[in-house]
């Protein structure tokens, strides 16, 4: 994709509010840097710091952590570790408006995909150490129903087990199959929630709002819960391809 604004025509003001500038500034550093190449550390002159993928992505530090380890914010996910493929997809698809964020829509809206592609990559590979679980407030009944959810699922109203896709230690399957330890229950929540009112889709068939419809309120709460009481393991690599005979069929995940 040429490095270039898009055609659409956009309408946005980002003059008189703070967070608008603040946003607007991002958004052109990472234009500026999706239109260069990268170079290495000794191609720089000896006063200047190395121009790397590391050092153009502190833009996404503030919310996702130096490493991509996540904040406090249960708002913001965890990156760090997850496959190249699942953080691409998602990349695209905030920047294409399928995933709405406005934020994130915002500072995409102009990158090219080989430059996301580079980014995903460099997430990927990250493996800061693992955060100490949350302490959750959940009665013990709630967190047996989202144990027993994850683990077995509900094959009476047709819930397939989480670890059936996403492996039984919870870290994702390449290329695209992302990893649920390490995020805030608010947030895997909050994902569920859209998923079951479509208010975030994948390519058909969209296996994910096919589970996330057939949960109820409570089981979300119960899911959301355990998995965020978990700790991430010392190793969170997604497993490989293949490994994992799925219960449903996913148009994210390619054959």
């Amino acid at each position: 994709m040429p490095c270039r604004p898009s055609a659409r025509p956009r309408t946005r003001v980002v003059a008189g509010r703070a967070a608008d500038v603040w946003r607007f500034g991002w958004t052109v550093l990472l234009m500026a840097a999706a239109c260069l190449p990268l170079r290495t550390a000794h191609a720089q002159p000896t006063d200047h710091p190395p121009d790397t993928i590391a050092a153009r992505l502190l833009a996404c530090a503030a919310c996702h952590g130096p490493q991509g380890q996540g904040t406090d914010n249960d708002y913001f996910p965890r990156l760090a570790g997850k496959p190249a493929g699942y953080l691409m997809n998602q990349l695209v698809a905030f920047r294409d408006g399928r995933r709405r964020y406005a934020p994130m829509n915002y500072l995409l809206e102009y990158i090219p995909d080989a430059y996301l592609g580079h980014m995903a990559d460099y997430f990927a590979a990250l493996r800061p150490p693992p955060p100490s679980p949350a302490v959750t407030d959940a009665s013990p009944a709630l967190l047996a129903r989202g144990r027993s959810l994850v683990t077995g699922g509900d094959p009476a109203n047709g819930v397939p087990a989480c670890s059936g896709c996403h492996g039984s230690a919870l870290t994702g399957m390449q290329p695209a199959i992302p990893g649920l330890v390490g995020l805030h229950a608010s947030y895997i929540s909050a994902q569920l929630g859209a998923f079951r009112y479509g208010t975030r889709t994948a390519p058909a068939p969209d296996c994910m709002q096919v589970v996330a419809a057939s949960l109820t309120e409570n089981d979300v709460t119960a899911v959301a819960a355990w998995l965020a009481s978990l700790p991430v393991p010392a190793d969170p690599s997604p497993v490989a391809k293949g490994t994992l005979a799925m219960p449903l069929a996913c148009g994210s995940e390619p054959n």
